[in-house]
């Protein structure tokens, strides 16, 4: 009985350790994706969300979705031709 408790702590001590080498190599972030000019616009955009002033393009209603502001503030960065990655869809075609 007691060879098999020893046998138990030693597997699961093994796979603990596979699992901190598997952590080891994690991918470092890419760092920042648009320039700090950018951020101000998608700040500027996140604000007038948080106050239930943003409305969007087409239709024209109010955005509630933090995402969608950001899409906003880039587009709007875009437009005024700040530095800002394409959108997906442009790096496809």
């Amino acid at each position: 009985m007691a060879n098999t408790k020893s046998k138990t702590k030693q597997a699961t001590s093994q796979t603990a350790g596979k699992r901190s080498a598997s952590a080891k190599t994690k991918k470092p972030s890419a760092g920042r994706k648009y320039s700090p000019a950018a951020s101000e616009y998608v700040k500027e955009e996140m604000k007038e969300m948080k106050q239930g002033k943003l409305e969007s393009g087409g239709s024209g209603k109010t955005v509630h979705n933090p995402k969608q502001a950001i899409a906003i503030g880039l587009s709007e960065a875009r437009k005024a031709g700040v530095k800002v990655p394409k959108k997906p869809s442009e790096k496809a075609a």
